[in-house]
């Protein structure tokens, strides 16, 4: 499984982004498999930020207490492709984030994710 991360950038405090996670690989399935998203900013710990479950058990999504509200995940099955739209930014959320993908249908923790992308830069500005 091979994750690709776009979509990020420069904002304004206040601005919006759509992080997009393209996955690809034959084993790759959304019906079966979780994914996520998480952050990571300098000197600081890789955090969760959202998740959505496998399709088969309803795809149910996930949320950090400092996102809800303003982020959102979601999927496009034929696509392949999780989605992070980032709404009411905050200089705080400028970190680098990554998407994740779990073997199992639920998963909300850094460990539970085997495979990761590279990491898109998201800066916002005061």
């Amino acid at each position: 499984v091979q994750l690709v991360e776009s979509g990020g950038g420069l904002v304004q405090a206040g601005g919006s982004l759509r992080l997009s996670c393209a996955a690809s690989g034959r084993t790759f399935s959304s019906y079966t498999m979780g994914s996520g998203w998480f952050r990571q900013a300098p000197g600081k710990e890789r955090e969760f930020i959202a998740a959505i479950s496998a399709s088969w058990s309803g795809g149910k999504t996930y949320y950090a207490d400092s996102v809800r509200g303003r982020f959102t995940i979601s999927r496009d099955i034929a696509k392949k492709t999780v989605y992070l739209q980032m709404n009411s930014l905050k200089p705080e959320d400028t970190a680098v984030y990554y998407c994740a993908a779990a073997v199992k249908p639920t998963a909300t923790i850094r460990d539970d994710f085997t495979y990761w992308g590279q990491g898109t830069q998201v800066t916002v500005s005061s």
